[in-house]
């Protein structure tokens, strides 16, 4: 109780108005949100070959879970803190086609939602800009697949396509939002893929994953604010995908000259990997043939970070804006995929933990690197009782910049998309084409 008591005190007197420094006048504050696609893939995923009962799952549960309305709360929680940047994954498009031959139509696009909300709030946010460049990386997508992700949706369908029914698919993006104050100071934008990715189905359903990054000017001295989503999916006998792609961002950062704010859902407990025998409500990975279980209480000069991006990025020259990662009542994620209350399988085990919202594990992140003071951290998003906007906390902190250096333009590596060559639509084709006179069959025998 007294720590607690102690740690409270501390993190409201963090974030109390202070004298401004010489070397600047306010601080600068930014955010980390997931903002959730607004369906569990996971089951989903088990629902294949089967692709319009995962197609129509997925669909039924982003409807329930109805980004219009829980947007609010995001909206609520940027009110109250008016983050200078923002660093968001999972934003969204839900897109669908009547056709085959027929044009895709984006249905539902939650960053633009929250945008538009946001306005109406009388905030101004935009996505950060810079010589026809944007700061929204597209990585995670399931493309529309006639005859395949169907979806049926009576209400909204019909005045889009002129029917009840329509092949549907999804992108999720990291985007980078800017206070509107700071849109003219952005000096440079840019967007990366990981080289590693995870597959699905091979050739034919891969998960991409990357970032995306702008140079802007805070008073005078630039800085390099970076989103990210690390992979949570991971085979039980491999080194974890997210250990992987933190590898190659600390090491495509490696020759940035200027302070660097890295942000993002890093899929990654310092607890990381779990012993087989012990507590891992969230299925976070395990020890295996390659990943030694990480050792009790581990800090950045004792963790083995072999498997574990948070202590390979700690251990590239970054540090954790905080608050305490390995406290119980940090954890950012486990809230049910309907965001009704924790998910009913964690909840008695976070209770445990000592998370008393159904939290089991930390994995959402601000890293610093270079000259920045960290003069607060906090979460949000994370109370017991509240209408939930997402399955995970947000992360915001408070930070001073130390007197400015001179700017030296560093582009990363340009956002390597991913085109489906022959081998990836080939067995599309097949499974489409098989599929088709499968159902074809059924009719007649129907009749």
């Amino acid at each position: 109780m007294k720590r607690s008591a102690i740690a409270a005190i501390a993190m409201f007197l963090s974030f109390a108005p202070a004298a401004p420094s010489s070397a600047q006048d306010s601080p600068l504050v930014v955010m980390s949100r997931n903002i959730y696609l607004g369906a569990d893939v996971g089951i989903a995923m088990e629902l294949l070959p089967n692709f319009p009962a995962a197609t129509q799952f997925m669909w039924d549960q982003m409807r329930q879970t109805d980004f219009e309305s829980r947007s609010s709360g995001l909206v609520a929680e940027i009110s109250q803190e008016v983050p200078d940047v923002i660093g968001i994954q999972e934003g969204t498009r839900w897109y669908c086609q009547a056709g085959p031959l027929s044009d895709e139509v984006v249905v539902f696009d939650f960053v633009d939602i929250l945008l538009e909300q946001l306005r109406s709030a009388g905030l101004d946010y935009v996505i950060a800009t810079k010589d026809g460049h944007t700061a929204q990386n597209v990585g995670f997508k399931i493309a529309p697949i006639p005859l395949l992700t169907k979806a049926t949706d009576p209400e909204i369908f019909p005045d889009l396509f002129g029917n009840s029914s329509a092949y549907c698919g999804f992108e999720i993006a990291d985007v980078l939002l800017v206070n509107g104050k700071l849109a003219q100071d952005v000096l440079a934008v840019g967007n990366t893929e990981y080289s590693q990715k995870y597959t699905i189905i091979p050739t034919v359903m891969s998960v991409y994953r990357g970032y995306s990054w702008a140079d802007i000017s805070i008073d005078g001295k630039p800085v390099r604010f970076v989103t990210t989503h690390l992979e949570s999916l991971f085979s039980e006998d491999d080194v974890p995908n997210s250990k992987i792609q933190a590898d190659q961002l600390v090491s495509n950062l490696a020759d940035t000259k200027i302070p660097i704010v890295l942000i993002g859902d890093f899929n990654s407990d310092p607890r990381d990997p779990r012993p087989r025998s012990g507590p891992n409500p969230g299925l976070q990975p395990s020890e295996n043939s390659l990943c030694a279980k990480q050792i009790d209480n581990p800090s950045i000069e004792t963790a083995d970070a072999t498997c574990n991006a948070f202590w390979t990025i700690s251990r590239g020259g970054f540090t954790s804006v905080g608050p305490d990662e390995l406290a119980s009542t940090n954890f950012t994620w486990g809230i049910n995929a309907l965001l009704t209350g924790p998910d009913p399988l964690r909840s008695q085990m976070a209770t445990e933990m000592g998370n008393t919202a159904g939290f089991t594990d930390r994995l959402d992140y601000i890293f610093i690197k270079g000259p920045i003071e960290v003069t607060g951290a906090k979460l949000v998003g994370h109370v017991s009782g509240q209408k939930w906007a997402s399955d995970h906390a947000g992360i915001v902190a408070s930070l001073n910049l130390s007197e400015p250096i001179e700017y030296q333009e560093v582009r990363l590596a340009e956002n390597m998309r991913f085109p489906l060559g022959f081998w990836q639509i080939f067995p599309v084709i097949i499974i489409s084409a098989a599929t088709f006179f499968i159902v074809k069959r059924k009719r007649k025998l129907i009749k």
